[in-house]
């Protein structure tokens, strides 16, 4: 366990913890929201189908008509754990969606000397957003996410907000819809002498759906790329769902551009209104494995 928490905070120290100019901190914004979206390549900006759209691409709410509850359970790198609980709901002809998400990673050491710590804190992050979604024009939707940030480290707190925009576009052609998003443009309060600047990102990803009735099946597939603007890193995803008779789901996903994760895997039950849905992410360097379970609702 010490060897993994070491190498975890070589990896993620100057973008996680101790932000530094030209970077960016508060990496817990990048952590998808359920697990259906995480198993298929991360790839919600064009997938998102329920709750989760207000996390991805809150364009996607226009296209989703019923009111929806789902909590997601994150067992992240090492120690690092995530709860997500994300609404949706129709309110003045509009689509809504409430998220909130609270991040902590625990038992960090604090010496002043060699030998035994003196003691030990967590580090925890936490956001509320609010999302929309309508139509502009035939197929095509746009939406807008605000979310308020706080983090906390140790004695140290700051607060920031932020805004998401995303597009979708529904049928280009028969079966294909194109979705993009740009997220987390805000800014922070100071955290003791220096501002955390936000992961900003732009994403577009394709996703076409092609229906078995020989097998009362779906298979859809998606394709992405991902650009965090501030560090100039970018991402080419792929994601896959094939599900039988609306019932069970199986799903896989390859992430580019990565050092310590690629492949994606999952599966989903469906019963009446109630969704089932796990997502595994195999890390690299020793950091154990992601695992990711949500449990969704519809009313």
């Amino acid at each position: 366990m010490k060897m993994k928490r070491i190498i975890f905070l070589l990896l993620l120290s100057f973008n996680y913890i101790f932000p530094q100019a030209g970077d960016t901190g508060l990496a817990f914004l990048k952590i998808g929201f359920g697990a259906r979206n995480m198993a298929m390549g991360d790839l919600g900006v064009v997938l998102a189908s329920d709750v989760g759209s207000g996390f991805y691409n809150p364009a996607l709410l226009a296209e989703n008509y019923s009111s929806q509850i789902m909590l997601t359970h994150n067992e992240w790198m090492t120690d690092v754990r995530s709860e997500l609980i994300g609404a949706s709901f129709n309110l003045f002809g509009l689509q809504f969606a409430a998220g909130f998400n609270t991040t902590s990673i625990f038992d960090f050491e604090i010496r002043t000397k060699p030998g035994e710590p003196v003691s030990t804190f967590n580090a925890n992050y936490f956001y509320g957003s609010l999302s929309t979604g309508f139509n502009i024009y035939q197929k095509l939707s746009a939406g807008l996410t605000f979310k308020f940030i706080h983090e906390n480290l140790l004695t140290d707190q700051a607060r920031g907000i932020a805004f998401d925009f995303g597009l979708f576009y529904r049928d280009v052609i028969e079966n294909l819809n194109i979705g993009a998003a740009i997220k987390n443009i805000g800014s922070m309060n100071e955290l003791r002498n220096e501002s955390t600047e936000l992961p900003m990102d732009v994403s577009i990803a394709a996703s076409y759906n092609y229906y078995f009735n020989e097998l009362n099946s779906d298979l859809t597939l998606a394709a992405g790329y991902q650009l965090f603007t501030q560090t100039s890193d970018s991402h080419v995803n792929f994601g896959a769902e094939f599900l039988y008779d609306a019932v069970f789901a199986l799903r896989t996903g390859y992430l580019t551009g990565y050092e310590t994760k690629g492949l994606t895997a999952g599966a989903g039950i469906f019963w009446d209104s109630i969704r089932f849905d796990y997502a595994f992410i195999p890390l690299d360097y020793d950091l154990g494995n992601s695992h990711i379970i949500s449990i969704g609702y519809d009313f």
